[in-house]
């Protein structure tokens, strides 16, 4: 089959591999009807995520058709249509049972690698790395689906795949995000990052309560959409002093909810800025924390801070001083994509949402090594990229 395959940083080609089998009784395999770019794909583009390996099938936002089951499988049958999450679960271990799908104790068969890292492994992921299981991606014409009960959500209504796609993780994820901020009636929420995720968080504050929303970025083309759809107040960070905005903006209080959809890749500004970008090309840093500083700053006093941000490991001056001393609560962590799938599928068939709103690209495969180009460079207004195989 076509797969989209990582070759090491920025060398992403569409390859012939193998197709996928049923490995595990529990595994179904899917026909991929719609598969999409992730903003954290690109942290394995740019080379910064370990535990990549040379043809490794990329991506974890698919969808599609199952066409075999295992012999244990019992939720799904060969013809349903079904979004898979990026996040793989067992189901039964206590994490799963406890809804923290993300915390698999069962579905990363490298743990152990994980273990050495963070101290425990996360749970397996779709097309992300070997520290977190080594499972090819959707970025293909077929993927295997492992524990096949517990993700994928079956959809059997007549909306397209762009309005229920993003089920597999960015509008989960955004919507974890505000949720995880604790967002209170009359409550300000500050969003780092209008990427897709971001877009969501914005649109999931809303959905919980939020006052006002700003959005803060320097891609006018994503500043717009978070403007022109998402009705949020913005800030482009290279015009403004963000904390100076945010002081003028809050009567000097500070965003009551401050949320990360950033991660490592942040392009700081100043003297901090540009030395993040050199420790972290020099392997000296892990991550550009420019954004979690800022908002550790700009945050109210007894505020909270989610982050649903992806980062990889060390990050330098943090200051947690200010995080104790300010009485910051932060909340964080991979999707638990499961937990939310059927609330929000509801929400979108119900009209409440759209979420093909932050589609700008619709592309074949064949298309995606230039697409991830496209992309990391952010040009030709470029938000979020579609393929089908």
């Amino acid at each position: 089959m076509r797969a989209l395959t990582w070759h090491g940083e920025q060398d992403v080609r569409i390859d012939e591999v193998p197709e996928p089998e049923i490995v595990n009784p529990t595994d179904a395999i899917i026909e991929i009807t719609a598969t999409a770019i992730c903003g954290s794909d690109l942290h394995l583009y740019n080379g910064y995520m370990p535990g990549m390996r040379e043809g490794d099938v990329l991506g974890h936002e698919p969808m599609g058709e199952v066409v075999e089951v295992g012999s244990e499988v019992e939720t799904l049958e060969v013809g349903d249509r079904v979004v898979v999450p990026f996040t793989i679960s067992c189901g039964s271990c206590w994490f799963c049972g406890h809804d923290l799908y993300s915390l698999c104790d069962n579905s990363n068969p490298n743990a152990e690698m994980a273990s050495e890292v963070m101290g425990h492994s996360p749970a397996g992921l779709l097309g992300f790395s070997h520290m977190l299981g080594g499972y090819a991606g959707g970025q293909a014409e077929y993927l295997r689906v492992p524990y096949a009960d517990v993700g994928p959500i079956k959809i059997e209504s007549d909306l397209p795949d762009e309005q229920v796609l993003f089920l597999s993780d960015i509008f989960p994820t955004g919507f974890m995000a505000a949720e995880n901020a604790e967002i209170e009636e009359n409550d300000t929420v500050a969003v780092w990052g209008c990427g897709p995720v971001g877009q969501f968080a914005i649109q999931s504050a809303w959905m919980l309560g939020a006052d006002r929303v700003i959005a803060i970025d320097r891609i006018p083309e994503r500043l717009e959409m978070a403007r022109d759809h998402g009705d949020a107040e913005i800030i482009h960070f290279e015009e403004d002093d963000v904390y100076d905005r945010l002081m003028s903006m809050t009567g000097n209080r500070g965003p009551d909810r401050c949320i990360d959809a950033v991660g490592t890749e942040a392009h700081g500004t100043g003297v901090m800025g540009l030395a993040d970008q050199v420790k972290q090309e020099a392997r000296l840093e892990d991550d550009r924390p420019h954004v979690l500083r800022q908002a550790i700053k700009c945050c109210r006093k007894g505020g909270t801070l989610s982050v649903p941000g992806v980062y990889i490991g060390r990050s330098d001056n943090l200051p947690f001083g200010s995080v104790m001393n300010k009485a910051l609560t932060i909340k964080t962590g991979q999707t638990h994509v499961q937990r939310y799938l059927n609330p929000l599928l509801e929400k979108i068939e119900d009209g409440e949402i759209d979420p093909s709103f932050v589609i700008s690209h619709q592309v074949g495969l064949e298309d995606g090594p230039e697409m991830y180009e496209t992309f990391n460079n952010k040009e030709d207004d470029c938000i979020k990229v579609v393929m089908t195989p």
